[in-house]
Parts: structure tokens; sequence; C-alpha cells
């Protein structure tokens, strides 16, 4: 079998801003920790009971794990390939396929981050009813002048971004300790064990696991976050094990705060609450200043969360451009390590994607499954290269046993995040087809600049299909058959 080609990139000059272990962790950990941690207890409480949320964080915790192992080990076997999930989809796969990879990541990025905006609208819109919960004109407005403030401040430099993550990671991830200690504190047996089957959801055990999977993928994206991040890491093997540790601490408090909600109140009380879910359980369970607790705690990790992806989204753009599959003006950066073109057109996605909001029935969970639905395909392209990898026969390391169990893993992988796409759904995936196929302008731009041939025969059978797909999903749209 012939070697995997791995000359799809040179390595990258040492960038004037090295980052350590711990920035690379808390990186992880940030991005990981966001808006969807609050949503937990409804969304799930919508789905199934404690029975299928074991279950389903016992799937998620394990797909998502060997994606993490997945990361580290190309981390090491491959370390000349920069900003992670891209780089592997190219290397696997292509550059058309690799380019799907990069803008579809960075499309996720850019759809989960309004997933903050309106989830800090929706925690204030409980005091102030003109903000709605998160899909008012008004709460747009607010958001898009958060959105820009943001962008001014990382266009300051990213060494002064990342500092100031490492410090919000810490203060977000306290009120959420705190929420975990006291909702075990009050658990009421009686009503954790009335909640344990689900008994009133229609449909079977399956179906209510699969109704969660969208969400705990939008709550673990983020576990990529170091690999997408290392041309800054100061040693590359701090990339595998940041990967690693972030993934663990937070697996740990996603499913602990999951869990524990279901003992506070009944589930179709969970269910109906308005989100952050997170808030309202614990105002039942200690007053109103439960309530106020978890939204200050909520902004203070969104804000971060939101630093972490604007941060992730502009670098995902900017390698890419540096590897000749993006337009050359995203290339460009400022003495302080800034992609300020990557940074600017990050915003604009953003910026256009909460104004789209308004149109939503539920702007949040619209938000959060697209933001799921996009992100699967980099994924899957990524485990599926780690296979190759771990085939490549005739690699000097192919007969080790280590090698044999990263093929295991990465297999295992590959087939977890196929089973993502189906739980997604026919709506989600043609509204992703919707997103990616407009994306090809930039990819014939790319290479219109180089004077090379837009598309080879494959490359053209894969936009084909990607124009079709998004034809369909348009139709859908405008004739209800699928809603926003």
């Amino acid at each position: 079998m012939s070697s995997v080609d791995t000359k799809t990139s040179e390595p990258s000059e040492q960038p004037a801003v090295a980052v350590t272990l711990l920035t690379l962790t808390a990186m992880v950990v940030g991005s990981m920790v966001g808006a969807g941690v609050f949503s937990l207890p409804a969304r799930f409480a919508q789905e199934t009971g404690i029975a299928g949320a074991l279950l389903a964080w016992v799937i998620a915790g394990s797909g998502m794990l060997t994606l993490a192992f997945v990361f580290q080990a190309l981390a090491i076997r491959r370390p000349h390939l920069d900003a992670g999930v891209y780089a592997y989809a190219k290397a696997g796969f292509g550059e058309y396929l690799g380019f799907f990879s990069a803008f579809g990541y960075w499309a996720s990025a850019c759809v989960g981050n309004v997933t903050y905006w309106v989830l800090i609208m929706s925690t204030v819109g409980a005091i102030w009813p003109a903000l709605g919960e998160g899909d008012t004109l008004l709460s747009v407005v607010l958001s898009s002048v958060g959105l820009w403030a943001f962008f001014l401040l990382i266009r300051r430099g990213v060494k002064e971004a990342a500092s100031i993550n490492k410090i919000v990671t810490v203060a977000k991830i306290i009120p959420i300790l705190v929420f975990i200690v006291l909702a075990l504190f009050y658990l009421d047996v009686d009503v954790f064990v009335d909640n344990w089957g689900g008994a009133d959801y229609a449909g079977s055990l399956f179906n209510q696991v699969r109704g969660t999977m969208l969400v705990t993928v939008f709550v673990f994206l983020g576990v990529e976050g170091a690999s997408v991040y290392s041309r800054h890491a100061r040693r590359r093997e701090d990339v595998g094990r940041a990967t690693v540790l972030g993934f663990l601490s937070v697996f740990a408090i996603f499913a602990s705060v999951t869990i524990v909600s279901y003992g506070i109140m009944p589930m179709d009380e969970i269910a109906d609450l308005r989100q952050p879910s997170m808030a309202g359980v614990l105002e039942h369970a200690v007053g109103t200043w439960g309530k106020v607790f978890v939204s200050v705690g909520l902004i203070v990790s969104v804000l971060g969360a939101y630093l972490a992806w604007t941060l992730m989204a502009a670098e995902v753009l900017f390698v890419a451009a540096k590897d000749n599959d993006m337009p050359k003006f995203l290339s460009r950066a400022t003495t302080a390590d800034v992609p300020v073109p990557a940074l600017l057109l990050t915003t604009l996605l953003i910026q256009v994607v909460l104004f789209v909001t308004l149109f939503s029935e539920d702007a949040f969970n619209f938000a959060l499954d697209l933001t799921s639905a996009l992100s699967l395909i980099p994924f899957l392209l990524a485990a599926a290269f780690a296979v190759k990898v771990a085939l490549a026969l005739d690699s000097p390391e192919a007969t080790d046993r280590g090698t044999r169990a990263q093929l295991v893993i990465a297999i295992i992988a590959t087939i977890y995040t196929g089973f993502l796409l189906y739980a997604a759904g026919l709506k989600f995936v043609l509204v992703s087809f919707i997103v990616y196929a407009p994306a090809t302008i930039l990819f014939i731009q790319t290479r219109r600049e180089r004077g090379r041939r837009w598309f080879s025969p494959r490359e053209g059978f894969i936009c084909a299909i990607s124009i079709i797909g998004a034809a369909i999903g348009v139709f859908a749209l405008a004739t209800g058959q699928i809603e926003l």
C-alpha cells in the first residue's frame, strides 16, 4: 500500500508567540465550556430520562474520547500539519475536501459564536423583556455591539487575548462546580427515581439517546482546540496532552451537570425551562439568588468561550490561506501575529448569522444544532485520515503495537462521527449544504490566483453533489418542508 501523502503543507515557521501546556489546556477547556453546558438540563429532559442520559454520555464520551486520541496521535505522527482538522482532511483526501473541511470548521465556529450572544441576551431578557429569548431586534443590535468590541480586543494581539482566556477559564469553571455541589446537596431522591426511565417519552431508548447527540457534539466542540492552535505550541507533545487533559476535565463536568439536575425537578418541568435552563434548576433548589448566580457565571463563561472560538476560527482561515487553499488576502497578519483579514471575515459571518436568527422559531437551538452539523464533516475526515495513517504499511512505525491500537481507535472515531451525521437528520445535512456550496467561490478564486484549473474530475463531482444538496435544501426551506 502506498504511503499517505503528507506533503500538503510545509512546516510553519516558529511563531512569535509560543504558548505553554497550561495555556493550551485552558484553550481546550475554555472553548468547550461555553453556552452548551448551561443548556444541558432542558435539552436532555426534552429527550430522555436518567437512564437514557447516562447511556448518551457513555456513547458521546467514548466517541469524543476516541476523537481526542485521534488528534493526540496525529499531532505526534504528523507534526508538520498545522491547523489540525483542516490540515488532516487535506493531507488525507485532497485539496477540495480539505477546503471544505476548513470552511466547514470555520463556519461551525462562527455559528457557534452566535449561540453565545443569543444565550447572553436570553439570560438578560429574564429581567429585560425587550430582549426576549435573544431573538429580538434589540438583542441583535446589542449583540452586534459586543461582537465588534471583541473584534477590536483580539486585533490588539494573540498573546493578550490568549492570556485573558486563561483567566476567564478559571473564573467560569467555579460557578459550574458550585452548581453541581448545591444540586447534590438539594437532590431529592424521590424526584431522581421518578425521572429514571423517561417513561412518558415516545419512542425507543435508542431514539431518545439519538435526540441528545447534537447537543453532546456542541458541548464537546473545542476538543480539537489545541490541535487547531498547534503552530503556537512551545512543545509539540503539549498539543496531545492538552487535548486529553482538557477533554477528561470537561466530560466530568458536563455529565455531572446533566445527571444532578434530574434530582431537583420533574423532567417535564425541566424541559419547559427557558434557556439557560441551569439557572432555572438552581432557582428551584435555592431560590432567586441561584438563578442570578448561574446567570452571572454564564455571561463570564460565554464571553470566554467566544474569545477562544473567534481565535480558532480566524486561525483556520489564516493557515488555509498560507497553505494556498484560501485566497491570498486571508494570509496577511500583523506584527503582533493577528490574522486581521481572517478575523474580519469571521466577524462578518457571525454578524450575518445573528440577523438570520430574527427569522428562526428557536434561535438558540437552531444555531446550536447547525453548529454541530457543520462540524461533523471536518471531524469525519480527520478520523478517516487517522485510519489511513495507521494503515500506511510502509511507514516505519506501522508494526508497532501502539499503531494497531491507534487504528482501532481511529476506526471507532470514524464510525462514531458517521453515526452523528445520521443522528443530525436530513434537515441539518441539507442546511449544511446550503452553507457549504457557496463557499466554492473562495476555492475557485484561490485556484485562479495561482493559475490552476478550477476542478479536477473528482473535485467537480464533489462540487456537483454539494450544489445539488444545497438546491434541495433551499427548495425544502422555500416550501416549508424544513424550518429554521
